[in-house]
C-alpha cells in the first residue's frame, strides 16, 4: 500500500504533527509499505531522519507563494522561477522565524482561504501538487495531517478517485484564536470540509468527541488513532544526584509556563524542597523570549535563577539526555490539549509524569500507568503534587518503570502503524465495496 501525507511544517521549531507523520512513515517504509511526506506550507522541521521525505521535494503551497497569490493576483500568474526563489527553504525559515507565519491571530484570512481553497485561486498551486503526484505514483490513500486541510479533500477527489483521511491534532485552540471576523466562518466551512473526507482520524478519545461536538459531527465519526514515537534512543534509570522537574515543551503561555515557574517557586520556598532543581526545555521563537525573560527575572528575584536550566530548540539526542535526567515531569498545558506527545516521550524515558486532570491526559495515563494527574489551578496545587511524590523515590521508580512498558505496548511507533494500517485496509476494502 501506498500512503502520501501531506504535512504542514512549521520552518522555525520541532512540531508533533511533522514528527508523528514522520515517525508513521518511516515505520510504514520498514515495514514494506510505500509512504511520502510531501511538505506544505513551511519546511518541516524533524527530529529524526525521515525516509519518506524525498531530498528533491519541494515545498507545496509555499507560505510566501500563497500569501502574495491571495494578496495579488498577478503571483497566481508569476512564473515558475519566481515561485522556485520563494520557496527556497532558508528563505521560508528566516521569513517564519521573523513573521510568525504560523500564528493564528495574523491569519485569519489565510486560514479561511486554505479551507475554502477556490480552485481558481489556488489553480497553479494545485497544478504543481497533481503534477508531482503523477509522477511519482498516485497513492493508495492520501493522508492529511490536520484538519485545516480539510479543504484538499473535495479538490483532491476531484483528481483522483482515491480515498483521504483527515488527522486531527489541536485544530480547537488555533481556531479560537483567530480575530472574530474569521473564527466563526473557519469553524463552519472546517465542519463541512471534514465531511468531504472518507475518514477522520483523532489522537485520543477525549480529542475525537470533543471535535464532533464543536463540528456538529456525529458521536463516534472520528476514530482515534493514538500518536506513537520511535523509542529508539530513549532511556532511563540515570542516577540523579539532585532531584530535577522537567519540562519539554514550547516555552509559552499556553503550556503553562508561567504556572511550572510559579510552582517551582513555591516549592522552593514555601514547602521546603530546597535541593530540588528545574529543567525546561523545548522550541522558543521570537515571540515567545519576552515570557521567557520575564520569567527568568521573576526566579532571579527569587533567588532560584542558578536552580534553572534553560535549553531551546534542542536537537532529538539532546532531548533523549534531557529527559533521562529528569526525576518528575510536567507540562501544565492552559487549554484542551488533544494528546501530548511530550508525556509520552518522557514516559518512555522512564520519567514518571503529574499533569492536569483534564484533556487527553487522564486517557493516556491510565493506558500508561506511567503518571497521575491531579488539579492544578494554582501553582500551589501543582507544587503539592510533586512534593508528595518526590518524598516518595520508590514509588517514583515504580510509576517509571510502569510508564516505559506502557509506552512499548500503547504509544510505540509499530504499535501506531499497525493500528493505522488496520484502519486503511478496512477503508480501501470499504469502498472497493460500494463502488
Amino acid at each position: 500500500m501506498k500512503i502520501t501525507f501531506l504535512t504542514p511544517g512549521t520552518g522555525s521549531y520541532y512540531c508533533g504533527a511533522c514528527m508523528r507523520d514522520n515517525a508513521l512513515a518511516n515505520a510504514l517504509i520498514q515495514s514494506g509499505h510505500e509512504a511520502e511526506l510531501l511538505p506544505m506550507y513551511l519546511p518541516l522541521m524533524l527530529d529524526e531522519e525521515s525516509e519518506g521525505l524525498d531530498s528533491d521535494s519541494p515545498v507545496f503551497f509555499g507560505g510566501i507563494n500563497i500569501y502574495l497569490q491571495q494578496k495579488f493576483s498577478i503571483f497566481r500568474h508569476s512564473p515558475e522561477w519566481i515561485d522556485r526563489l520563494l520557496n527556497k527553504p532558508g528563505l521560508l525559515q528566516s521569513v517564519a522565524k521573523r513573521s510568525h507565519m504560523t500564528s493564528a491571530r495574523d491569519h485569519g484570512e489565510m486560514t479561511f482561504e486554505m479551507l475554502r481553497l477556490d480552485g481558481a485561486d489556488f489553480e497553479k498551486e494545485l497544478r504543481k501538487l497533481y503534477s508531482w503526484i503523477n509522477d511519482h505514483g498516485r497513492p493508495d490513500v492520501l493522508c492529511l495531517s490536520t484538519a485545516l486541510q480539510s479543504g484538499f479533500a473535495r479538490e483532491i477527489k476531484k483528481q483522483w478517485n482515491i480515498p483521504v483521511v483527515c488527522c486531527f491534532q489541536g485544530e480547537d485552540s488555533f481556531l479560537d484564536s483567530l480575530p472574530d471576523e474569521f473564527r466563526e466562518r473557519c469553524w463552519t466551512l472546517m465542519a463541512e470540509r471534514c465531511r468531504d473526507a472518507d475518514l477522520l482520524l483523532g489522537p485520543s478519545n477525549f480529542y475525537g468527541r470533543l471535535m464532533e461536538k464543536r463540528l456538529g459531527l456525529d458521536e463516534g465519526v472520528i476514530k482515534t488513532q493514538y500518536n506513537g514515537i520511535n523509542l529508539e534512543g530513549f532511556r532511563g534509570g540515570k542516577s540523579l544526584n539532585v532531584p530535577a522537574i522537567g519540562y519539554l515543551a514550547r516555552m509559552c503561555e499556553a503550556k503553562g509556563l508561567a504556572l511550572l515557574v510559579d510552582a517551582f517557586i513555591h516549592l522552593r520556598v514555601q514547602l521546603g524542597n530546597e535541593n530540588c532543581c528545574l529543567e525546561v526545555a523545548g522550541a522558543m521563537t521570537q515571540g515567545d523570549l519576552p515570557l521567557v525573560e520575564s520569567l527568568k527575572k521573576k526566579l532571579s528575584d527569587s533567588g532560584l535563577a542558578d536552580a534553572v536550566g534553560w535549553r531551546p530548540n534542542i536537537s532529538r539526542e539532546e532531548k533523549q539526555d534531557f529527559l533521562s535526567g529528569l526525576s518528575v515531569f510536567t507540562v501544565p498545558v492552559q487549554y484542551e490539549e488533544a494528546f501530548g506527545l511530550y508525556v509520552i516521550e518522557a514516559m518512555a524515558s522512564a520519567v514518571p509524569v503529574v499533569q492536569p486532570n483534564r484533556s487527553a491526559f487522564p486517557e493516556l495515563i491510565e493506558s500508561s500507568g506511567g503518571g497521575v494527574c491531579v488539579d492544578m489551578d494554582s501553582p500551589e496545587e501543582l507544587a503539592a503534587a510533586w512534593h508528595d511524590l518526590l518524598e516518595q523515590p520508590e514509588r517514583l521508580v515504580e510509576i517509571g518503570d510502569r510508564g516505559r512498558s506502557g509506552v512499548e505496548q500503547h504509544f510505540s511507533m509499530e504499535a501506531m502503524k499497525d493500528s493505522f494500517i488496520t484502519a486503511m485496509e478496512s477503508l480501501v476494502q470499504s469502498i472497493s465495496k460500494n463502488e
